[in-house]
């Protein structure tokens, strides 16, 4: 089984990496021109954009589950219409948010309340990078259905070649056609569209075989389609008020100063980079749990998830003592600003916590998915969100300030997985 795990999980864990590699360059590469004000613009205009393609990240987790139940079942005609449902709605998706692009900026600068010189950049940034949401989107719902049908390796091809895209573009339009902020968007719109059509191509190259299962009945089917988005809508509600966390986050940083704000948005990459690592174990558990779940081998369920848990617990404990020890290096490839160093150095603490606090959270949700238990973990979202971090926020912000965000955080995302523990026990119990 440990096989089975690692040969999901790995190609998962080198894509995922990319992510907030990504992320790391980005950063670096405006953290290293002349004014912390493109570190903030980078920081509003991604979390912006995290707002907005995190809302659709049920496509790929629904997609994920559904699919590997579907695989696990032998349904292949059910196979084809989650990957077809996903991409009509993707498409959908990404046309409303073209449209409605202007009253969405103006919302969202609405909602984080940055300096007059930051919002100027990150204005620009976003009208440039709204135009890559088909691809974005559609990518999610391929990635999710690729997933499913036990396949992390073209994930992760698609993921290192639209990332090595997008890096190689962003220097090149910043540090050659001196474009700052605006060249970091354009090289994410040239480099998503890259990996959207590379995906679509390997879903042709790979599983043509099963186009003849497609069929107009089966994808408009009644129960299914009813289902398909009654799974998503419950992920949506969870992934939503996920977004509320990490944007009132940022708000509140952007609110205190810039130099508030650059800090965090630095120290939030080691969440970024440990998340997506851990991912990919949780990646793994959607793939296997869906699969066991729709087969009804419930024997190989649990064993599936205590071995993805063992390895979750280890890669927390590494990432533990390398954020401990190692985290003043890290923050210098991000910035060589010596404030926003100085400023960063204030709240390392909280960072070190963040693998042993955080773990099962990510091993729990891929369990979920994988289950299609969404309305259990939308739940737990809910209730970790408002019932954990506003309250330890408000609570606590009057005499800690920033460090009462931190504080609000890491107990929210260790709520998380110590109520989905419970939850899954009543789980099993009905089941």
């Amino acid at each position: 089984m440990n096989k089975k795990i690692l040969a999901l999980a790995i190609p998962n864990i080198i894509s995922n990496i990319t992510i907030p590699l990504l992320g790391m360059v980005d950063l670096a590469i405006v953290g290293h021109l002349d004014s912390q004000v493109y570190i903030g613009a980078i920081a509003v205009g991604s979390m912006i954009f995290n707002l907005i393609y995190w809302s659709f990240g049920f496509l790929r987790m629904g997609a994920s589950g559904l699919t590997a139940q579907a695989y696990g079942a032998r349904d292949f005609g059910e196979v084809m219409s989650v990957l077809i449902r996903g991409l009509l709605v993707a498409f959908f998706a990404a046309a409303a948010i073209i449209i409605l692009q202007i009253p969405i900026q103006k919302l969202a600068f609405y909602l984080l309340d940055g300096s007059i010189e930051v919002e100027q950049f990150a204005s620009s940034y976003f009208y440039i990078r709204i135009w890559a949401a088909p691809a974005t989107i559609g990518i999610y719902a391929i990635a999710g259905w690729f997933i499913g049908m036990q396949n992390t390796k073209i994930p992760m091809v698609v993921a290192i070649l639209s990332n090595v895209v997008n890096m190689g573009l962003n220097m090149f339009f910043v540090f050659v056609m001196k474009m700052n902020s605006d060249g970091v968007a354009w090289g994410t719109v040239i480099a998503q569209y890259t990996g959207f059509a590379a995906s679509l191509f390997f879903v042709y190259r790979y599983y043509k075989k099963l186009f003849k299962y497609a069929d107009k009945k089966l994808i408009f089917n009644l129960v299914s389609v009813k289902k398909f988005f009654s799974v998503n809508r419950d992920i949506f509600i969870r992934t939503l008020s996920l977004l509320v966390v990490f944007t009132f986050f940022t708000s509140k940083s952007a609110s205190i100063n810039d130099d508030i704000l650059a800090a965090n948005s630095i120290l939030l990459q080691f969440l970024f980079i440990f998340s997506f690592l851990t991912d990919g174990f949780a990646y793994a558990a959607e793939a296997l749990t869906g699969k066991f779940y729709g087969a009804k081998q419930y024997q190989k369920l649990q064993q599936t998830i205590k071995l993805i848990f063992i390895w979750g617990g280890v890669i927390s404990l590494v990432f533990t003592v390398l954020y401990y020890f190692g985290n003043r290096q890290l923050m210098l490839l991000l910035t060589n600003q010596q404030q926003v160093l100085s400023v960063a150095a204030e709240y390392t603490f909280w960072i070190v916590l963040i693998p042993v606090m955080s773990v099962s959270s990510f091993i729990w949700d891929g369990v979920f998915i994988g289950i299609t238990a969404a309305k259990q973990m939308r739940n737990s979202m809910l209730i970790s969100t408002f019932a954990v971090f506003f309250p330890v926020w408000y609570f606590f912000n009057d005499k800690l300030h920033n460090h009462a965000l931190w504080l609000a955080f890491i107990l929210f995302m260790f709520s998380r997985g110590l109520i989905q523990t419970v939850m899954y026990k009543f789980i099993i119990r009905k089941n």
